[in-house]
């Protein structure tokens, strides 16, 4: 923590100190407030911005898009839309972390690279070792645009996962004048949700500007007990220097607090239905539940052995047949405080400097009422955690060189990020009352699994040009890294020792050209994803020593080289995008998970082969008059693994050669259609996806579904501020559909069904009332 701390303080200290010497220097035009190569083309009414100008494939969702969702969904599901975009999530708001995945052209989410405003959020995994969700960064009603690289991300991506493309973020700059913007939402379940942000306005007519927000969430579970409950604030303050550049500082504050649903298999569909879900507040017969595994554990020792529980019995009652199909409760805590603060600044007419400067503190446990640990004397089940916390500071810069036809950019990004695991247990009192709380932070375990203390520091560069020759421009460049993950246990017997991931030379080249109201563009990049810190998971060090001593030597990094070309156009109020990719994806690294995820046995990691990855992707926003236009994607994603797994002793594990990648559709197809005149506001919007596997040999899939949803609005009064209210009705899931939304949540397995999907909501609906938004 200390060394975070230190290095986050020290780059504060040079970005503050950096005016003084940037106040004598010539004026410039200072750098945006978005990441380098974020399209600029995003203000006014444009909702969806298909990136001209760019050599990759990169699209842009506006606030005017991420506005016309129900208030407080995040931002992903806004991007679900797009071609390539898998989202799902087993809540209307697409919040619920434990269910939350994305994906993009076959690559899962921890193959992806995630920042807010250039700061790295880590792969957004719900065990996140090293930075947090988007819904926990940022509230969503402050998020101004979220661009999608769906192949290759920028060179100066601050991420060492992004194997597959990125997702950048970028948050609302404050207003030049003062208002306030406010929201309420009332719907299905008992679903409450409020926000408001006060702007200041320019406080000393000298570019000083900011504002504060406050938003609160408390969504009740669709089936079951229980609620997704989260308070979040956000400050953000600005000074800007005109022609001198300027600096803006942010925090970011979040207490998320959820009761998660209940992991199901397609047999417990079949026998418990879509609603099967915990059992809570069902204390009675979760305790029936422990006694009789208890019992069954007994027996299975031996025949003749007195039953523990006798009066229990050693069957379960119908349709119930193991002590997986219902646990009594499970929920996920995260607090987590983000800050940061960013110079711009000229240093002549022709060279801008960046630099920022952040740091993030998380304190989270997943927590679960397992049947399979009691103490003496106590309860037949206990409280199982997993617990994070990270103390992470890094800093980035970024120099810019504009010199007529070209433009050179070099930068580099260090993080210095302490992270510790554990998993721990807390009793449970005896009595026919659960003495319990899943939604408080547990204290004073009776047992100690396993806890490690992990340093991962992070060293990158990058260089970058691009040259403008008429209607041709050339981007070309590259990156390097070098990342060292060590790992200490002081409780367990998990791994301890040192590994890298390390390739100084990663290359990416690029060419737009622009013909009438079309353009070309073709990209070649090269990517890796460094290895996770982290006791859980994919990780090495999940796994005890001996197994971590014998995978050292001979694991290596993912890799990833990927081409992609395409073709953008637009005439009148039509544009359009059509784009194919190849991707040849090495060094796969496969973790298998053994038993029941509430048990936390230890996970198998090893390097399996390649995958072969390739597929198209069309993109059509017409406006047919000024207030209605109609948004339609389809993409064709081909996504099989190349080798079969084959085990150190050269045996065949599983055979996976041609079979299918896991949660990779083949085909999606989405549409909407939006009326909105300012006063007015319908939008319905339908989003299709073929089937998706669950297992590496393709034995068990999910099927196709079709989500419809729905939006009426209408505002009442001044259109042009905070006079201004818009009653808004929403309806999620319009046609009701039962399916499966998430499917991995607890990892995927070699074949046969497996506890591991999450049911989508069902049909919900919201009334919200918005002003000044």
């Amino acid at each position: 923590m200390f060394r975070s701390m230190l290095l986050a303080g020290s780059a504060l200290f040079a970005v503050t100190a950096a005016p003084a010497l940037a106040a004598d220097t010539p004026p410039a035009t200072p750098a945006a407030d978005t990441p380098a190569e974020t399209p600029a083309d995003t203000q006014g009414s444009e909702v969806v911005v298909l990136g001209f100008g760019q050599a990759r494939q990169v699209q842009t969702i506006t606030a005017a898009d991420i506005e016309r969702q129900t208030p407080g969904t995040t931002p992903l599901k806004a991007l679900a839309k797009l071609p390539g975009v898998n989202f799902q999530s087993a809540d209307a708001f697409g919040a619920y972390e434990w269910s939350s995945r994305i994906s993009l052209r076959g690559f899962n989410q921890n193959q992806l690279g995630f920042t807010l405003d250039g700061i790295p959020l880590g792969d957004m995994s719900y065990g996140n070792a090293n930075g947090l969700h988007i819904s926990r960064a940022i509230i969503s009603e402050n998020v101004g645009t979220t661009t999608v690289a769906q192949g290759a991300g920028a060179l100066g991506e601050a991420s060492t996962s992004n194997l597959g493309g990125t997702l950048q973020f970028t948050s609302r700059r404050p207003s030049d004048t003062f208002g306030i913007a406010a929201s309420g939402t009332y719907g299905s379940n008992d679903t409450y949700r409020g926000f408001v942000r006060v702007d200041s306005g320019d406080l000393t007519g000298n570019g000083l500007r900011g504002y504060l927000s406050y938003g609160y969430l408390e969504a009740g579970k669709w089936k079951g007990d229980g609620v997704q409950r989260q308070h979040q604030a956000n400050a953000r303050l600005v000074q800007d220097f005109g022609a001198r550049g300027s600096i803006t500082a942010f925090f970011n504050f979040s207490d998320r607090r959820e009761n998660d649903y209940q992991d199901l298999s397609l047999d417990m569909i079949r026998r418990l239905g879509y609603d099967a879900d915990n059992l809570a507040p069902d204390y009675a017969r979760a305790l029936q539940f422990a006694q009789i595994y208890n019992n069954q554990v007994t027996r299975a020792g031996s025949a003749t052995a007195a039953l523990p529980y006798p009066n229990a019995g050693l069957t379960f009652p119908s349709p119930y047949t193991s002590v997986d199909d219902a646990y009594y409760d499970a929920a996920g805590l995260r607090r987590d405080y983000l800050t940061g603060i960013t110079l711009d600044a000229p240093l002549t007419e022709a060279v801008t400097l960046s630099v920022t400067g952040y740091y993030h503190d998380n304190h989270g446990q997943g927590v679960w009422v397992t049947p399979y640990l009691g103490i003496p004397g106590g309860a037949p089940l206990s409280i199982r955690t997993t617990e994070y916390d990270i103390n992470r500071g890094g800093s980035i810069a970024r120099l810019k060189v504009e010199t007529g036809a070209n433009l050179l950019e070099v930068g580099g990004w260090y993080e210095s990020n302490s992270f510790r695991n554990a998993r721990r247990f807390y009793g449970v009192a005896a009595g026919s009352t659960f003495s319990g709380n899943v939604l408080s932070f547990q204290k004073d375990p009776f047992a100690t699994q396993f806890d490690v203390d992990f340093q991962t520091d992070t060293k990158l560069y990058y260089v970058s040009d691009r040259l403008t020759l008429g209607q041709l421009t050339l981007t070309g460049g590259w990156k390097g890294y070098e990342v060292t993950n060590k790992a200490i246990p002081l409780v367990g017997s998990l791994a301890s020792g040192q590994i890298e991931a390390r390739d100084w030379f990663l290359p990416q080249v690029g060419a737009v050209y622009g013909f009438g109201p079309a353009e070309a563009f073709v990209t070649y990049t090269e990517n890796m994803r460094a290895f996770v810190s982290a006791a859980v998971g994919a990780s090495p060090f999940a796994t005890t020593q001996q197994g971590f001593d014998a995978i050292r030597g001979r694991l290596r990094p993912e890799k990833s080289k990927t081409a992609e070309a395409g073709l953008r156009f637009r005439a009148g109020g039509f544009q359009g995008s059509i784009a194919g990719y190849y991707v040849d994806f090495a060094n796969r690294l496969l973790a298998y998970t053994n038993g029941a995820g509430i048990v936390g046995n230890p996970v198998t990691l090893q390097n399996v082969g390649g995958v072969e990855n390739y597929g198209a992707e069309a993109t059509a926003l017409y406006k047919l008059a000024p207030p209605l236009s109609i948004f339609a994607s389809y993409s064709y994603n081909h996504s099989q693994y190349k080798d079969d797994v084959i085990g150190a002793n050269g045996a065949l594990i599983t055979a996976t050669r041609g079979k299918t990648v896991v949660d990779s559709p083949r085909h999606m197809a989405k549409g909407e259609i939006v009326y909105d005149d300012g006063r007015f506001l319908a939008r319905v919007g339908a989003d299709y996806m073929s089937k998706r596997y669950f297992t590496y040999t393709n034995d068990q899939s999910v099927g196709d579904r079709v989500l419809v949803d729905a939006t009426i609005g209408y505002t009442i009064g001044d259109l042009g501020g905070l006079h201004g209210v818009r009653v808004e009705g929403s309806a999620t899931n319009l046609l009701d559909k039962r399916y499966v939304s998430t499917i991995g949540s607890n990892g995927f397995t070699g074949s046969g069904d497996n506890q591991t999907l999450l049911a989508g909501a069902p049909r919900q609906f919201f009334v919200s009332l918005r002003t000044g938004l």
